[in-house]
């Protein structure tokens, strides 16, 4: 038995070590915030091209290096140069926007007043009584906001090449973490995993489900996204709506929100071609965003996300939209991911009530140690 002053000194010691660790990683985290986005995306990217990156190494005689570098090709011509392109088309079509709205050939007060006119009666005077249909004062504030923007883009010039270097240097932190990751993953999880205060088969259930609801979450909302933005701007270029490029993009954004997604864009659009009387193109419309673009929401998603989260789909939805409200983008992978941590904790620590995870998790925790997916 230890002499109490030695068990004291130890108590001390370990004492201090634990708030100069606490002291360190408040640091390393107040240093990296700028910097978040880029990690987590870079982590993403490196935890959905692993399957190449396993696949690439055999072939290589285990040249992880070299590997990983081949990965990185595919990640730029897969992922990196679709998305520049498409932003680049859709700066085009923003700016030609902007230009019809300031030479007033676009006249969005005009457009509502078309909308309330066609209205039935009980409708605009529910919209009466909140100041919804003063047209004068909508017309003002548009114009407002029309010299404003006017202004920011005059003044702001070099603000957009500062954003675009900002971009640059995420995009390099992204690229350039994954590429470690892929190439040393398993020392880094290895790492990790030794410092989490957890049974082995914890520790190996926790890894294994907290990488495949970032994996599910991310693939399957990002693909949905993309096949709903894809479908809906097809629709509105082949029935003439200009900007479709811009259009697809919002469509795409929006549905990374489950349920309602690319409806707050193609409904108000279909509405509005039946008050103009383009009565064809509306049901077109219609039909194709609820038999189409719906179904991809309805069909898709529970195959992609929900099967391999095994979470309800209000927890989902509920998650990803206060994932969104306080971290913006990236909310829609940090929420459910958070929520499912929650989820598997509960499994846990109440394995026969309502929070039990599937069977899945139990199967792995009694595998070997984990390792880089």
């Amino acid at each position: 038995m230890k002499p109490p002053a030695e068990t004291a000194s130890s108590y001390l010691e370990n004492r201090a070590l634990l708030l100069l660790l606490l002291a360190a990683s408040a640091a390393l985290g107040w240093i990296l915030l700028p910097f978040f986005s880029a990690i987590l995306w870079g982590f993403i990217i490196a935890l959905l091209f692993a399957p190449w990156y396993q696949w690439l190494l055999p072939r290589l005689r285990q040249r992880r290096t070299a590997a990983a570098l081949l990965t990185l090709l595919v990640v730029l011509v897969m992922v990196v140069l679709p998305v520049a392109l498409v932003a680049l088309s859709l700066a085009h079509e923003a700016a030609a926007l902007y230009q019809r709205m300031q030479s007033g050939e676009l006249n969005p007060g005009l457009y509502l007043r078309t909308v309330f006119d066609a209205l039935p009666t009980w409708v605009t005077s529910v919209l009466d009584r909140f100041g919804l249909t003063n047209f004068a004062a909508l017309q003002r504030r548009l114009s407002a906001v029309l010299a404003q923007g006017s202004q920011f883009f005059a003044t702001q010039a070099l603000g957009v090449g500062q954003i675009t270097f900002d971009v640059l240097v995420d995009l390099f932190i992204a690229l350039y973490l994954a590429f470690f990751l892929m190439r040393d993953g398993d020392t880094v999880v290895r790492a990790i995993q030794q410092g989490i205060p957890l049974a082995p088969a914890h520790k190996r259930a926790l890894w294994t489900q907290f990488t495949t609801v970032v994996r599910a979450t991310v693939k399957g909302n990002l693909l949905v996204a993309a096949m709903q933005g894809a479908l809906g701007g097809l629709a509105f270029w082949f029935l003439g709506i200009g900007a479709p490029v811009l259009w697809a993009v919002l469509m795409a954004f929006l549905s990374l929100l489950p349920a309602v997604g690319a409806g707050l864009v193609w409904v108000p659009v279909a509405l509005y071609l039946l008050i103009n009387g383009a009565v064809g193109a509306s049901i077109a419309l219609v039909a194709w965003g609820v038999l189409v673009i719906g179904l991809v929401d309805n069909v898709m998603r529970p195959m992609l996300v929900g099967k391999d989260t095994r979470m309800p789909d209000y927890v989902v939805l509920i998650s990803t939209l206060g994932g969104m409200a306080v971290m913006g983008i990236n909310g829609f992978v940090v929420g459910p991911t958070i929520a499912a941590m929650f989820w598997w904790c509960g499994s846990w620590s109440c394995p026969r009530g309502p929070l039990l995870w599937h069977q899945g998790s139990e199967r792995e925790a009694n595998r070997g140690e984990s390792s880089w997916p």
